[in-house]
């Protein structure tokens, strides 16, 4: 099953999690499941447009995804990586 990684920002809802496997053929799939389990995750990637958070990237086994990109396959041996851009001032 593809592995979704979490960044430390984010795992409030996923109540300290780092990795979760889950059940999903595609980015968006992983992203909604792990919502399942731990709701209040998927707001902090996609937007309510559905469209994913202009401050969030995605990684598939380390290679950077478009914005436009929750559609792409995932085989059951990938890993999925949430990166949260944190902006300070």
């Amino acid at each position: 099953m593809p592995v979704v990684i979490v960044p430390e920002a984010y795992r409030g809802p996923t109540r300290g999690l780092s990795r979760i496997e889950v059940d999903a053929d595609n980015v968006r799939g992983a992203l909604e499941r792990v919502e399942r389990d731990h709701p209040g995750f998927f707001e902090l990637v996609v937007d309510k447009a559905g469209r994913q958070h202009r401050f969030v990237k995605l990684f598939v086994n380390e290679k950077q995804l478009g914005n436009d990109s929750l559609e792409t396959p995932l085989r059951a041996d990938d890993r999925l990586e949430v990166l949260a851009a944190i902006a300070g001032g």
